[in-house]
């Protein structure tokens, strides 16, 4: 008798096989995907908000090769396409984030990186393709087609970056004077002739050169000099972010390098205000008056109710990812200077965006509390002339004009002007940028008279 020898599935493989079929793959590539999105807010919002380009980047990648895992893991157990070849950018992206983040390279490391990673990672994707065409059909292949063209689209946006940055450094050398301050050089722009000299400070994400408008009126009657901060503009970098005493020593030791002699006339905008405040309560004989545009308030914290959330989500946090999209050269949508004459718009924006900027305005906001504190030790300036300007624009925040109000009521000389403006053409718009030259020019000439001012 001939016996029936084939052998049969189990019920426990019928049934897995059964589970695998059931799954669409298009269903397992959308959840991995959303896990690897999910992940990487939560890594970057939640664990480590506000962190340095090589956490924020390190995260993102990590993030995304857990994405790909996911992809790999569950496409074979739960699918009748199993997506083996996602195992392979799993490991890449979760190695190359995982040694970002354990490693902390500086800007100049990372930028050296910037060339190297593009073209190792546009063959990953291009090999990437070659897998999903070869192994995935139907709307998976829809839904993978897009991720991919994003990645090859940033290995191209990277180079471009690097291509801009390079041409960058040869377009646009320092329009001023680099000085050693403590082993490290600063930049310093001066011009006009006379006393006393105006020192102009910079507010989050601007430079020198923004201050083209104000140099060119304030010069005419005296000497005035735009400067950057460690980090911004030509200035060198510090290995870690600077409070406003730090910079106040920078500046000090700046400004006697340099040949320029006090006392001066402060004039900042938006956050540069209580950098220019910590300055006056640090080195009080060198301050003959002050001019405050759009000014931040060193109790912004607290008196402004929007702010300390503004903070924690918008800037200490939103700012942090401006390094990362910079270095895949969407930096151009973050650089500041519209509004500048034509002569001096494209240096404000090119310096402004570059990966290197974004990283000093990270630094920077992340100290901004500590710098507000700071500024709170100045409670008078007794009778030296102060000009508060205040524009159009901020004075739809709720407890603006109060903060403002207080910052005019440090000293018993002082003019408080409500100017039609926004924020940033306070100093960069052209009428905006005049009123702003022409309250400088009645402080120096309240100093030089020693006239109270109107």
């Amino acid at each position: 008798m001939n016996v029936d020898i084939h052998p049969t599935q189990s019920s426990d493989t019928q049934a897995s096989t059964r589970v695998r079929r059931a799954v669409p793959v298009a269903g397992v590539i959308v959840g991995s995907l959303a896990a690897g999105v999910v992940t990487a807010l939560v890594l970057t919002l939640v664990v480590f908000p506000g962190g340095t380009e090589s956490v924020i980047t390190g995260s993102i990648l990590s993030a995304f090769g857990i994405g790909w895992a996911m992809m790999a893991a569950l496409s074979v157990r739960f699918t009748a396409q199993p997506q083996r070849w996602t195992t392979v950018p799993a490991l890449v992206m979760g190695v190359s984030g995982v040694g970002l983040m354990v490693s902390s390279p500086q800007n100049t490391t990372l930028t050296d990186l910037n060339w190297v990673w593009p073209p190792a990672m546009l063959a990953l994707a291009v090999w990437m393709f070659a897998q999903m065409r070869r192994r995935l059909h139907g709307k998976g292949r829809w839904l993978l087609t897009p991720v991919l063209v994003v990645l090859a689209a940033t290995t191209i946006g990277a180079t471009v970056e690097n291509v801009a940055e390079v041409r960058i450094d040869h377009t646009y050398p320092a329009p001023g004077k680099l000085y050693d301050v403590g082993g490290r050089r600063l930049h310093i722009d001066c011009e006009g002739h006379g006393g006393p000299t105006v020192v102009l400070f910079n507010g989050l994400g601007e430079i020198s050169a923004t201050w083209a408008r104000i140099t060119s009126e304030v010069s005419l009657t005296t000497r005035v000099c735009a400067y950057d901060r460690a980090g911004q503009g030509w200035s060198d970098d510090t290995k870690s972010p600077q409070d406003g005493v730090a910079a106040a020593r920078d500046l000090h030791a700046l400004l006697a390098a340099a040949g320029e002699p006090g006392p001066y006339i402060l004039a900042g905008h938006s956050t540069g205000g209580p950098y220019a405040l910590t300055y006056a309560a640090q080195y009080p004989q060198q301050v003959a008056g002050m001019v405050l545009l759009d000014s931040s308030s060193p109790e912004q914290m607290t008196s402004i109710p929007s702010y300390a959330g503004q903070y924690a989500l918008a800037l200490r946090r939103g700012l942090a990812f401006l390094p990362t999209l910079t270095r895949i050269g969407l930096g151009s949508l973050f650089s500041s200077g519209a509004g500048l004459p034509a002569d001096s718009i494209g240096r404000a924006q090119a310096m402004t965006s570059t990966a290197r900027a974004a990283c000093n305005g990270r630094d920077e906001i992340s100290m901004i509390p500590t710098v507000f504190r700071q500024a709170q030790t100045l409670t008078s300036l007794h009778s030296r002339p102060l000009a508060v300007l205040t524009t159009s624009a901020s004075l739809g925040t709720d407890g603006w004009k109060a903060a403002q109000d207080k910052l005019a009521a440090l000293s018993a000389n002082h003019l408080h002007r409500d100017v039609e403006s926004t924020h940033a053409g306070l100093i960069t718009d052209e009428r905006p940028a005049a009123e702003s030259a022409h309250a400088i020019a009645e402080v120096i000439a309240s100093v030089r008279t020693g006239s109270p001012l109107r």
